[in-house]
């Protein structure tokens, strides 16, 4: 029997990930710190509070600092479409084995969907019982008139029961460049997942020249994230600085409970994932901190888990000894379905929102709220700031004023940094966990086969 290798492509990851952990080396991390201070003292001094700028001039002064920001953003968002279709390929195309792949899949995504709305579910509950939005006045905030205006949004954004037939069939893309151009990543991750069973049920050497475009493909997208890597100290800086001058220090104020209500989740929810990984993998909580500190590291100083991912792999096959059939196909298709502290932030900022203007949101909004932040969450880009685009999804479909954003987008940077790392974490233990399923499951079928062969 002939054994396929695809250790030089495979290798080309690490160059990569070598680089990214000297930016976390270099305190990248710590550049990102400073750079956040420094931009919110910054806006704070350009805000109304200090009278030194006029609001026109505070405005033209936080667009300029704002523009290594968005420069960032838009190489990780340019680069994350090619990036996950070529790795999610890449990684189904490492095993030959498709019974393999169906049993791997089929559990990837069934825990990812699990954790998922674990989540989301800790972070209803936190916002239920601690009501991080009785500290704040929606009047004093001039923001207050929206919520009649929102009276009939719950029922325009229910989905019927009648319609999910539809629904599912729009998973399937009709035109896969359209869905790329739409930044569809669900849609995406649906037809590379299907193209990459292609390539494994073909003969390899006519799937060869596919696998080796993309590797280079892949090699491009690393590099240029590289590249984006650099700009973010700056980013943060100029990012926090025109936030801070727009939303002004009483609301910085105000919403601090909630940014408490949040990293408490997230704590939470990184214990259960340390939990999960101890109970299910054997890894314990200090060799799994051990591990996986400098990809905590660049997660939160990047808050992008599609620019970690070189560095994820490199870990799990690294000190936390996953096999990289599982590590090339659990890591890409993590970095894009599986978002466990971004649902969790978004059951939270709902429950917050709704507080804060008054919106009594029963037990269907509730479910409704999982149902969303799961579905939402999966397919979303494994970029900074897209958790944003996602609540406003979330708002809507349970009658909460979109416009109520406004009161957490000066402190969504902290947020969004605290929340890859979970998400990053996730992906890290669905790496072990599956790793330790599936050797078992392989071990349990060879012991199988040698009895009756003897």
């Amino acid at each position: 029997m002939t054994v396929h290798s695809d250790n030089p492509r495979r290798r080309s990851l690490l160059p990569f990930a070598y680089s990214l952990q000297s930016l976390v080396r270099g305190r990248l991390w710590l550049q990102v710190l400073v750079g956040m201070v420094i931009g919110v003292c910054t806006g704070l001094i350009m805000g109304p509070t200090t009278g030194l700028l006029s609001r026109e001039t505070a405005s033209v002064v936080g667009n300029w600092l704002a523009f290594p920001g968005h420069l960032f953003l838009a190489l990780i968002q340019m680069i994350v479409i090619p990036l996950v279709f070529s790795s999610i390929i890449r990684g189904l195309c490492s095993s030959d084995d498709i019974d393999q792949l169906r049993r791997l899949g089929g559990r990837a995504i069934l825990f990812f969907v699990a954790t998922t709305a674990v989540a989301v579910t800790i972070g209803i509950a936190l916002a239920l019982l601690i009501r991080p939005g009785d500290y704040v006045d929606a009047t004093n905030l001039g923001l207050a008139s929206v919520v009649d205006a929102s009276s009939g949004a719950a029922e325009a954004g229910g989905v019927r029961i009648l319609d999910l037939p539809d629904r599912v069939l729009t998973l399937l893309p009709s035109n896969p460049l359209s869905s790329m151009v739409e930044s569809n990543m669900l849609q995406v991750v649906i037809f590379a997942s299907i193209f990459g069973v292609a390539l494994v049920v073909m003969q390899r050497d006519k799937a060869r020249p596919v696998l080796d475009l993309l590797a280079s493909l892949q090699e491009v997208c690393l590099t240029i994230v590289k590249w984006a890597m650099w700009l973010a100290p700056l980013a943060v800086f100029g990012l926090m600085a025109r936030l801070t001058a727009e939303t002004g220090p009483q609301a910085l104020l105000g919403v601090l409970v909630y940014v408490g209500t949040v990293l408490l989740g997230l704590l939470l929810m990184l214990g259960v994932l340390l939990v999960v990984g101890r109970v299910y993998a054997g890894v314990s909580p200090k060799v799994f901190f051990g591990a996986a500190k400098d990809v905590m590291l660049l997660a939160f100083s990047t808050s992008s888990s599609a620019a970690v991912m070189p560095l994820s792999i490199k870990t799990a096959e690294g000190p936390l000894g996953v096999r990289k059939h599982i590590s090339q196909f659990v890591i890409p298709l993590g970095a894009t379905i599986n978002m466990n502290g971004t649902a969790l932030y978004q059951g939270v900022a709902a429950i917050f929102i709704a507080q804060v203007f008054g919106v009594e949101i029963g037990a269907a909004g509730l479910i409704l709220i999982v149902l969303t932040s799961v579905g939402a969450s999966i397919g979303s880009p494994a970029t900074p700031g897209v958790g944003i685009v996602i609540l406003s999804t979330i708002l809507v479909s349970v009658g909460v004023p979109a416009s109520g954003i406004a009161l957490i987008m000066g402190v969504d940077r902290l947020l969004d940094m605290s929340r890859t790392v979970v998400n990053v974490c996730g992906d890290l233990v669905a790496c072990i966990v599956l790793d330790k399923l599936d050797h078992a499951e392989n071990e349990e079928r060879e012991t199988t086969e040698r009895v009756n062969g003897t």
